[in-house]
């Protein structure tokens, strides 16, 4: 499975801790940054790329870090196409894949351990949209917009 994975610099350690994870467990992954730790970057590049690239390769997945997990949410879910959960436990992953077809997954460094994050990360990539009637007719209206990117 391809996946894409960013964060900022408060994100970076976390990042750098998933990456073999997911290589490991047999992903292709790409790294999309930050690469190195630059104090007051901002959340936004990291997130414009992971979810253009997500976009760009359908059936791909992308995976978000930052501080709280908001500002990375809000960027992604500004691109047509992208829905970007945060999840801070599993069972909101689950439930966002089932449910919500959701295909970027951010977590907050600040309060999910490399443990739970992994546990998370699994979670979601394991689990299967539940492909009903009312789910796809609620998934096409998140682009119901006045405006796209």
């Amino acid at each position: 499975m391809q996946v894409f994975v960013g964060a900022d610099y408060r994100g970076l350690e976390r990042k750098n801790q998933l990456i073999p994870f997911l290589i490991d467990s047999g992903h292709q992954v790409e790294d999309l940054g930050d690469y190195e730790y630059n104090e007051g970057d901002d959340f936004n590049d990291p997130a414009i790329k992971v979810a253009l690239k997500v976009r760009e390769n359908p059936g791909s997945f992308g995976i978000l870090i930052c501080d709280s997990a908001h500002g990375v949410t809000m960027q992604a879910n500004r691109f047509k196409g992208i829905r970007a959960a945060n999840c801070a436990f599993s069972e909101s992953a689950k439930l966002a894949r089932e449910h919500d077809d959701a295909n970027v997954l951010t977590m907050s460094a600040h309060f999910v351990d490399e443990n739970l994050m992994k546990e998370i990360v699994k979670t979601f990539l394991d689990t299967k949209f539940e492909n009903l009637e009312r789910r796809v007719r609620r998934i096409n209206r998140l682009d119901e917009r006045e405006d796209y990117d």
